[in-house]
């Protein structure tokens, strides 16, 4: 293969395992310190991704047309909406359908595919077969930023800190004057924050975005974090790129790759955990960190 074209793929595998990571730490929040899985994270992040849109739109007939004040703007009014205390009761898949169900209906023809806006910049150095654009760069980075922010706040901060004892031991958290409710609520908000993200940079990636991106998204990050170890964010991170590895090995290797390539990473993924039940990497959100 040409190293050019692999290097493309290198590069489209990087993006796909970042916005699978974002999606898949979320999960391993929820579980890590509330021993739950949130079923409707996936379309959490579908409803963060058309929030972005709407407020673009809003703006723009405001008359507010600077790029980066509407990126910015986008990515606040998105992570906060997806934030309240609400998400606490978003953990069935019957309410993710209800999420996904009323985009669909209420969202101005929202059962067709939207396109999101290219707020980027476009510049790209090709270098044979390998197109490096400055707006995948640029995404790359800004999820690094996410991730290594997080590990800060979980690591170096008293809300870290008090986000890891209630993931070691809820009863003896409270007996020491942790607030309980309150540790949940933020832990809800900044899963849910981390799915909107990755919302806005899928639709920032592909230029369109669907009232059925969540669902997709969502199996493919809880995929991400059970083979990482649920409850590791250190294995999730691991799980997001390691399936992005795996449907560009199917991309590349298996004829009709565009149809087969998620198949081909499922089947993986089931052949690991038969082998490895408990993942990649075992621990617990308060173990690791």
């Amino acid at each position: 293969m040409d190293a050019g074209l692999f290097a493309q793929y290198v590069m489209n595998g990087l993006m796909l395992g970042m916005m699978y990571a974002l999606v898949a730490v979320g999960f391993t929040l929820f579980f890590g310190v509330l021993d739950i899985i949130k079923f409707s994270h996936g379309d959490v992040l579908m409803v963060g991704a058309f929030t972005a849109l709407a407020t673009f739109v809003g703006l723009h007939a405001l008359g507010i047309d600077s790029n980066w004040l509407d990126l910015v703007i986008m990515l606040v009014l998105a992570t906060l909406a997806m934030a309240p205390a609400l998400n606490t009761l978003l953990i069935t898949l019957m309410l993710g359908t209800v999420l996904r169900e009323s985009v669909r209906l209420f969202y101005p023809q929202g059962a067709n595919p939207k396109p999101f806006p290219a707020l980027l910049p476009r510049g790209a150095i090709d270098i044979g077969d390998f197109n490096l654009r400055l707006d995948n760069v640029l995404m790359l980075c800004a999820g690094v930023l996410v991730i290594v922010g997080l590990q800060f706040v979980l690591n170096r901060t008293r809300l870290g800190l008090a986000i890891r004892a209630v993931a070691q031991d809820e009863e003896t958290a409270r007996t020491m004057g942790i607030n309980f409710t309150a540790i949940v609520l933020i832990t809800f908000a900044i899963g849910s924050g981390l799915a909107a993200f990755a919302g806005v940079m899928n639709g920032l990636y592909y230029n369109e975005i669907n009232f059925g991106i969540g669902l997709y998204l969502g199996v493919i990050g809880f995929s991400a974090a059970i083979i990482g170890g649920l409850g590791s964010i250190y294995g999730a991170i691991l799980g997001g790129f390691l399936f992005a590895g795996l449907q560009t090995i199917g991309t590349v290797m298996l004829p009709f790759a565009s149809a087969y390539k998620d198949v081909f990473a499922f089947a993986v993924v089931i052949a690991i955990m038969a082998w490895r039940p408990t993942g990649l990497i075992r621990e617990k959100i308060s173990e690791r960190v």
